[in-house]
């Protein structure tokens, strides 16, 4: 989708001739005289005279020449080079890119405007000039009002790429807090779109906004909540409605259809909800979404992500949108076990042996090849996650809290189940113990107690597997 056209073709002799004379752009091949005549051609078809056209013209407006969209098309492609952008920057084409999308009615051709701002913007130094201009920053949030969509994908990827920019990154979020109505187009584009690749572009864009401020995450999430106005907040007996959440569990869902990898932008954004109080009440308190993402969230780890059938090595691909699943499935659970669909026994047990088979993986991700030179000791099998992986010790700390709240609730009845079933073998219970010890030794020693009751020669083998417990009951 970001893909443009290629680059123009060797021209005639005469062109050929204007390049060697000093024609060229910078280090490139590229002709000053023949970009200067496609702006031009783009001056034309935004002035006065053309804009003033009656009802009759209203169709061709909206539709681009061939000609002019391969030109433009090839602008747009060479855009990416940072001579040909400093030098699109040294002749204000920014500014002739304002007026097409401020008059055109046109929607490739405003894609195409955005695009090649899009393509500027990332490189640093045009990157600023483009944020400190407020005419044209307005301009293109207004581009969030459109209802093209690959306009509106190029509008997201060049608010991504500002946002990304340290230097300029609070500019756009200032000036998107000063806009609400783009709270209502986006909720709107996560709603109803089926766009995958403008939902995964439209969700890194909220992912950043809510990553880089907290204050405007709140801000929306605070935004859809209604309340009866003859009813005041305290006596209220009607959870409030929260927009935000139910558009990002749309978006989730179409994603999920056509590439479940592409989940972990949504499934981070959730994640960064429950880092706040009414993030976690905007998910749990609305009944029917939070079942709805409590059941897609359950299944994903259930049934899709790091399954028995694949190869350990599938955590390395999976470890961040594991972490924010587990993450925000584990801040449900914590947040409001009263909730009907969280008291159904059969949500624990494979919930546990997912959350195992997850540790499981890890624990072989870290294992030396059996042919390594460097001594098998005792030190080297725990090498400290960090020195090997960042991201793998974030998935290992949630993982093993989630695990300890779960275990902390298991009923007699549940523990019995599990080893009936085999989620709580011994093989499974070892891999949860050595994981969960010493940090977590009380919920350990509890479990040991409960699994006495239901069957003591396991409980007895674990004990001598783990001698630190055999003290403690």
């Amino acid at each position: 989708m970001d893909r443009n056209p290629s680059p123009p073709p060797p021209g005639c002799d005469q062109e050929e001739e204007e390049v060697a004379g000093g024609d060229c752009i910078g280090s490139t091949v590229y002709s000053k005289h023949w970009l200067f005549g496609v702006l031009s051609g783009l001056i034309q078809i935004v002035s006065p005279e053309n804009t003033k056209s009656s009802s009759d013209d209203e169709e061709q407006q909206t539709e681009l020449d061939e000609e002019m969209e391969n030109e433009i098309c090839r602008v747009w492609d060479m855009s990416m080079d940072e001579d040909v952008a400093l030098f699109l920057q040294e002749f204000n084409a920014p500014d002739i890119f304002m007026g097409v999308l401020a008059k055109s009615k046109c929607p490739r051709l405003r894609e195409i405007c955005v695009g090649i701002l899009g393509n500027m913007a990332c490189f640093q130094e045009i990157c600023v000039s483009i944020s400190s201009d407020k005419n044209l920053g307005q301009v293109l949030l207004h581009c969030l009002y459109d209802s093209d969509p690959p306009t509106l994908l190029e509008t997201s990827r060049l608010l991504l790429t500002c946002l990304s920019q340290a230097e300029v990154a609070s500019v756009w979020v200032e000036r998107i807090r000063e806009h609400p109505a783009i709270y209502d187009s986006v909720c709107f584009i996560m709603s109803s779109s089926t766009n995958v690749d403008l939902l995964v572009k439209v969700g890194e864009v909220v992912d950043k906004l809510f990553d880089l401020d907290e204050k405007l995450m709140l801000e929306w999430v605070r935004n859809g909540a209604t309340q009866p106005l003859d009813q005041p907040q305290e006596e209220s007996e009607e959870q409030p409605v929260f927009r935000l959440v139910p558009c990002i569990l749309e978006a989730a869902k179409q994603v999920r259809s056509e590439n479940p990898e592409w989940l972990d932008v949504y499934m981070h954004i959730l994640q960064l909800l429950t880092t706040v109080d009414d993030g976690i009440q905007a998910i749990v308190h609305c009944p029917d979404t939070g079942k709805d993402i409590w059941n897609l969230l359950f299944d994903l780890v259930c049934h899709e992500f790091c399954q028995s059938d694949d190869p350990p090595i599938i955590l390395q691909e999976q470890k961040t949108v594991l972490a924010s699943v587990f993450s925000v499935l584990s801040a449900i659970y914590a947040s409001q076990t009263e909730q009907e669909y969280l008291k159904i026994e059969k949500v624990d047990l494979p919930l546990i042996d997912s959350l195992i088979r997850v540790l499981q993986n890890m624990e072989q991700c870290q294992k030396k090849p059996e042919n390594s030179t460097e001594s098998n000791t005792e030190e080297t099998k725990k090498t400290d996650l960090t020195q090997d992986d960042f991201h793998l010790k974030i998935l290992k700390d949630i993982l093993c809290e989630f695990l300890s709240n779960i275990f902390q609730a298991l009923t007699k009845e549940t523990v019995a189940q599990g080893v009936k079933e085999g989620q709580l073998s011994k093989q499974k219970c070892s891999s949860a113990f050595q994981n969960l010890l010493p940090f977590y030794s009380p919920v350990v020693e509890d479990f040991i107690k409960i699994l006495h009751e239901v069957d003591k020669a396991l409980a007895d083998d674990l004990e001598k597997s783990f001698p630190s417990l055999k003290v403690q009951t």
